[in-house]
């Protein structure tokens, strides 16, 4: 059997998530009328300390939803450069949105806070309207790095004078909160609206969800529906979304502390360069001190009955998840240290 350190996306169903999902009480969605889809939203609503929150297909679609809520098409989205919604969702700010991405040099997924604040547009004929301050936590590219408290209140302090929505990609909200020791809702706190995925971390087989003010989700269920979100017995899927969110949250330290256990073996057993200081579950790994290239090092390690991904042209990853045990990650690290 491979141990798949891929991403935390490709977990499998629990046997219990899988019984809610046979048992699910459901009804239509787009009439709000599946009760378990009605107490998702109402439980991460209050998780994340909003008044509203909506489920949607995947964390792309949360994401598009909130751009077309928040912006109007000419205007422009301050973000870093490594951004997940930049690089990742297939340039859909711009087909769906018409907004503008202003990519901005990062460390971890911060923008220095004078740079970010210098980008606001001014009332200018010639430039267009800062509409959304973006923000990625944990950040992907960056190493699943967290966004420390003082960011975010800086962050929120330049939004607020210049009258502008902050939007955030919590993907993996809740490995933050684990890091951090932040609250979600203290995270959340700090932003207008914010995304988080039932499907990663979580360990949840399909969706994430959106949470804002009332009125904003009432407008993002809408555009949710104009991105084909518009799910009918939505319930068998949101069963073992909400057994996650409720049971699963726990579990996130563990895959913390794989991480980290596999980012010493690399350290100290190979000539990889780990790359970022390990804070989640996410293990970036360079490979131009080595003699084996990144595609090698795939390909040496899928031999292992292990799989990663070549993450950049010189760099691997290394995702720990829910379904990799810690005795498994300890057998990666031999393997690793086996590679001569």
């Amino acid at each position: 059997m491979m141990i798949d350190l891929r991403s935390d996306t490709v977990t499998k169903p629990t046997d219990t998530m899988r019984q809610l999902m046979a048992y699910a009480a459901v009804g239509d969605d787009v009439y709000e009328e599946d009760p378990t889809v009605n107490e998702l939203e109402s439980y991460a609503a209050k998780l994340l300390g909003k008044e509203a929150a909506l489920f949607t297909t995947s964390g792309t679609q949360g994401n598009q939803a909130a751009l077309l809520t928040h912006t109007v098409p000419g205007q422009e989205v301050l973000m870093d450069d490594e951004a997940h919604v930049f690089i990742y969702e297939g340039a859909a700010i711009s087909a769906f949105a018409g907004a503008q991405s202003r990519t901005l040099p990062h460390q971890g997924g911060q923008i220095a806070l004078d740079v970010l604040k210098k980008s606001v547009r001014s009332d200018d004929i010639h430039y267009p309207e800062t509409g959304l301050i973006w923000l990625e936590n944990t950040h992907n590219r960056g190493g699943g790095t967290y966004l420390p408290e003082a960011y975010l209140q800086e962050v929120r302090a330049i939004a607020d004078q210049a009258g502008i929505p902050v939007h955030m990609d919590g993907a993996r909200l809740f490995n933050a909160a684990e890091a951090s020791g932040m609250s979600a809702a203290h995270i959340a706190s700090f932003t207008d609206s914010v995304q988080f995925c039932l499907s990663k971390g979580l360990g949840a087989p399909v969706g994430s969800m959106l949470a804002g003010s009332t009125s904003f989700i009432r407008t993002a269920r809408k555009k949710r529906k104009m991105l084909g979100g518009g799910m009918r017995q939505a319930g068998v899927i949101a069963a073992p979304a909400l057994h996650a969110l409720k049971e699963h949250r726990a579990l996130l330290k563990h895959d913390h502390e794989h991480a980290r256990l596999l980012a010493e073996a690399i350290q100290s057993s190979t000539d990889l360069t780990i790359r970022h200081n390990v804070q989640t579950n996410i293990v970036v790994a360079d490979t131009d001190t080595s003699k084996y290239s990144a595609e090698e090092w795939v390909q040496l390690l899928d031999q292992e009955g292990i799989r990663i991904i070549q993450y950049k042209p010189e760099a691997l990853r290394f995702t720990t998840n829910s379904d990799v045990s810690r005795e498994e990650v300890e057998t990666v690290c031999r393997k690793l240290a086996s590679i001569q």
